[in-house]
Parts: structure tokens; sequence; C-alpha cells
């Protein structure tokens, strides 16, 4: 078996772990040559060779030994230079990266058909959950109906806190923070962001269409309040960040990343903390569910190492669904179930909701629940971007019981 020697792009939480995995990890038959850091003069807490280090990739790019590059730098524009670059070479790569992997896997595609090297990133989407090589080999796309699930383990930390623990959501962002589940700038996981890019992969994977992530409706949960919280509460229900790419039809099909009410009957109520959960619906199988760890280094470093693994036997992505004929269209002409709620009672009216069930004013908080389309909620970022609004999903699809009454979300 071919040793592999790999030359490593990034050293923070995640490039750490997988020195250490590798280090831990018997028949690996791979270890880590050199190593590509932005600072030399940075202090790291773990013991590393100085000889091992450098700033400069060409000491990498050209070293002949160096069989496989494994890049987790969190710039998304220097990870492309850097996995672009590699497979010029023909160099196999291993990348976590998903916000470069999402804006650019055409290319990336392309550039693999081209050159003949691989580029594995299962890392890149659900952290330790093997879910990319799961829906490239195991689900034909014309039987898959749905994918959907709690895809960033640092908002759902934060909402496992305030739902399980009654903690302030400001206090649960600061200690996901502190437990480095959440960055310094919270923004890319709690604004959906991070879901968003996973989302994308994920559905060329599941039924081989690529959506531009600009294209796709991203609301996080940074404008939760109290209300919410209580309101949900008061449903038996709790609030959960989900993402989901759902087959309309044989011709059509959507996704979106929303917050959701998630009532106790469904696998990813009981999704808490950093972990992610994946849920697999099709035709035949029903519902399908994969659990597992979603934020911080190791689990991470361990999927990571899985492609390692991977590339030891040659493994690639064929991307055979992109192939299909009759492969359905992207779409955003679908209802959906809202919860809105708004401080100025007059907000709803710059909305074109198709039916209202539900209206609640009061002189400092307002609600309203109805029907409307996603089109509609994409022709409306300034609105949704007021503090004082916050919009919530109530799951309608295959959900053959519920009569359009939020008494069924429970």
């Amino acid at each position: 078996m071919t040793e592999l020697n790999i030359g490593l792009f990034g050293l923070g939480t995640v490039g750490q772990g997988i020195y250490r995995v590798l280090e831990r990890a018997r028949n690996a038959h791979a270890s880590i040559s050199r190593i590509c850091v932005r600072s030399l003069a940075k202090k790291r807490d773990i013991d590393i060779p100085a000889n091992m280090l450098t700033d400069d990739p060409d000491d990498i790019f050209n070293d002949s030994s160096i069989n496989l590059i494994v890049e987790v730098v969190d710039n998304a524009e220097a990870s492309w230079r850097i996995v672009r670059r590699a497979l010029e070479q023909g160099i196999p790569v291993v990348s976590g990266n998903k916000a470069m992997i999402a804006r650019h896997l055409p290319e990336l595609i392309a550039l693999q058909r081209r050159t003949g090297a691989a580029l594995l990133y299962d890392a890149s989407s659900c952290g330790s959950i093997p879910v990319i090589r799961n829906l490239e080999e195991y689900y034909d796309n014309d039987l898959l109906l749905e994918v959907k699930g709690i895809l960033n383990g640092s908002s759902n930390y934060i909402l496992s806190r305030v739902f399980d623990h009654g903690e302030d959501y400001g206090y649960a962002l600061k200690r996901a923070q502190e437990l480095g589940f959440a960055e310094a700038d919270p923004s890319f996981d709690i604004k959906g962001s991070d879901s968003l890019f996973k989302l994308v992969i994920i559905t060329v994977h599941a039924l081989g269409v690529y959506v531009d992530p600009d294209r796709v409706f991203t609301y996080g949960i940074s404008a939760i309040s109290d209300f919410d919280i209580k309101y949900a509460r008061e449903k038996g229900v709790k609030i959960k960040l989900v993402a989901q790419v759902v087959k309309l039809d044989d011709d059509r099909f959507t996704l979106f990343v929303m917050p959701e009410f998630v009532s106790p009957g469904k696998y990813i109520y009981s999704v808490d903390d950093e972990y992610n959960g994946v849920v697999i619906r099709g035709e035949c199988y029903d519902r399908q569910f994969m659990f597992g760890k979603g934020a911080g280094g190791l689990p991470t470093a361990s999927s990571i190492l899985s492609d390692v693994t991977a590339r030891l036997h040659n493994y690639r992505y064929e991307y055979k669904k992109m192939s299909y004929e009759g492969r359905p269209a992207y779409t955003t002409d679908v209802s959906l179930r809202i919860y809105l709620r708004h401080k100025n009672p007059d907000v709803p009216y710059g909305l074109k909701f198709d039916k209202i069930l539900e209206r609640y004013i009061s002189g400092h908080t307002c609600y309203t629940v109805g029907d409307l389309s996603l089109a509609e909620l994409m022709l409306h970022p300034e609105l949704l971007s007021d503090p004082d609004v916050f919009i919530c999903n109530i799951p309608r699809f295959f959900e053959s019981d519920n009569d359009g009454s939020l008494s069924n979300i429970n």
C-alpha cells in the first residue's frame, strides 16, 4: 500500500486536530511531511518540530515526495488558490472549507476531470457525519425525496442551551465562543451561512444539481427573542436552525435554510448541543437518520482522516448524478407556512401572504402565521433583516396529518 506524504495547509483548531489524530491513528499509512502556516512566530498549543513548519507554499508544492494536500485554512480565497494549484499540478486534495467548495464547485469538478486529480471534502459538511460519501454512493436520486437536518453545531449548541437549560441567548452564545464552538464573530454560524454552504454541497451529491449560494434563501437565528422562545415552549416544540433540500415532484426541487419549529416526534428534535443530525427520506426506505458531532477540531479532523484513508484506496467522487437525464430544476415557487414575529403591526402588509391563519397584535410584540411563497420571502431582504423581525418555518413537506393549524406542530 502506498504511503501518503501529506502537505498540510493550516494549523488552527482543525489543523492541530489532524496532527493529533494522525499521531494516534494506527494503520493510517499516512504522515504529515510539511505544514504551511500564516505566521511562524505565532505561539501554538501543540509541540511540532520547527523544521516541519513553513510560511512558503512553494516548500510544499515543489516537494515531489508530497502526494496529498490537506488544506484546512479558514479563508475561502486562500483555500481556493491552494486547491486550484494542487489540482492543476495533479496532486490530490482533501479540503474542509465549505465556503470555498460551495462557491467554486463547478470549477472544481471541471478541474478534477481535466487533470485526473481527486478532491475529497466530506469534512466540509456535518463535521464527523459521512453524509457526502453516503449520498454519493448509496442513494439514487430517482428515489431520494429529501435531505434535511441540523448542519451547524454552533447554532445548535446555542439553541440547545436556551431550550434545554433555560439559559439566556446572549449567555449561550458567549459560552459557545468560550468552548470554541463559535468564533469571536459568530455571524457565519448564527446567520445561516455555514448551513447554506453545506446544503449547496449536499444538493450536488443528493440530486446532481448545483445551485449558486446567492440564489438560496438563508435566514438565521440572530434575531430570535425571548418572545419566540416562549411561544415555542407554549406549543411544545423547539426552534432549530434547519437546512433542507426537498424534491417537490419529478421535475422540481427547492432548498432553503431557516429556523423551524420542531416537534418531539421528529428525529432532529433530540439533536442537541454541538451535534448535527441529518434525515434522508426516500420513496422506498422512508427515513434514515445520521447523527454525530458537528463542531470542534477533533470531529472535523476525524472526517478529514476518513478522506485521507479513502485516498489510500484511490477513492474519488464520480458525480454520477450530474450526468443523469431528467434532473429536477430548482424552484422557489413553493408555498411555506411561516411564523412572523414583528414589532411594527404593518410589517405583514409588506409581504404578499396567500393566506393568514392567525394574527396577534399588542403594544410591544405582534406575530402573524400564514402561507406565502419562498419566492416572496426572497424579494424582501430589507424587511427580514430588521432586528425586530423574526421568522420561523412551520414544516409542511411530508406532513400528511397537518391540516394547517398550529396545533399540528405539537
